[in-house]
């Protein structure tokens, strides 16, 4: 594969570096470029009891802050999530939630502190979430692609 060549004005102060002080900067870009960036797709998924197939991004930021205790049909909602600095989970909220990481956490913090709520059942990977998910009624958690399981259902969130 041939390296990843910009225009010297993708780099205006560094117009007058040479190749080797430019080379950091063309191997970041190049790898992004391979990569196509940060993960693609998350998806919502909840246990199959769930009657809904799609839901707002409003409604999805409500879910995942604990601020809905309940389904529409007045179930309880459970909520699991991956760990803070877990790539998926920075990705969901800021993708998926359009919020900030840090935003969740200090959300369910005061939640905690405060006693008026509590916080998301944390699971250690994807695998795990999918597995908690599919054997706890009402729940709802985010893998980075669909699922190869019948356990769960995707929930499209519109924006």
């Amino acid at each position: 594969m041939t390296p990843l060549l910009l225009p010297k004005r993708f780099f205006p102060t560094m117009a007058r570096a040479s190749w080797a002080s430019r080379r950091p900067f063309r191997r970041i870009l190049l790898c992004l470029a391979m990569t196509g960036g940060l993960a693609h797709g998350q998806e919502v998924i909840v246990n199959s009891d769930v009657h809904l197939d799609a839901i707002d991004r409003n409604f999805a930021r409500l879910l995942i802050t604990m601020r809905m205790p309940q389904w529409p049909d007045k179930r309880p909602v459970t909520v699991f999530v991956l760990p803070d600095n877990n790539p998926v989970h920075e990705s969901f909220a800021k993708r998926v939630l359009e919020v900030y990481p840090y935003q969740l956490r200090r959300t369910w913090d005061r939640q905690v502190f405060s006693g008026t709520g509590q916080a998301p059942r944390q699971v250690a990977n994807e695998q795990e979430m999918i597995e908690r998910v599919s054997q706890t009624a009402g729940a709802v958690g985010y893998v980075s692609s669909p699922p190869d399981t019948d356990l769960v259902k995707v929930l499209e969130v519109e924006k």
